[in-house]
């Protein structure tokens, strides 16, 4: 097992960011942008089959955490099913949505 580089602690697997001290393990970069809520599920669709994410955050217009789907390397399809129909109440109550994603650098 590693450990972390500030604070020694062992880390566990797969994590982004130290359990202990909370500093980030793996590069890691996040993206920001606007979305229509007709454009929402299709959007996030679309980022979790591009591979490289661990956490998508669904926001509201005033930055308000509506959501945030942990995105599991090779989870896709039954376990996402459910994380796409709140995503369809979301969409159903707002107008528009701030999608965060966090990837892993490559």
């Amino acid at each position: 097992m590693d450990t972390c580089e500030h604070c020694g602690k062992e880390l566990k697997e797969q994590a982004n960011f130290c359990w202990n001290c909370g500093n980030p393990i793996k590069d890691i970069e996040n993206e920001e942008f606007n979305v229509d809520s007709d454009d929402l599920i299709k959007t996030v669709k679309k980022i979790i089959h591009e591979g490289n994410v661990r956490r998508i955050l669904i926001k509201d217009e005033k930055g308000n955490r509506l959501l945030e789907i942990p995105v599991a390397i090779g989870v896709i399809g039954v376990v996402v099913a459910p994380w796409l129909a709140a995503l369809g109440a979301i969409a159903a109550i707002v107008t528009k949505c701030k999608i965060e994603i966090i990837r892993i650098k490559t």
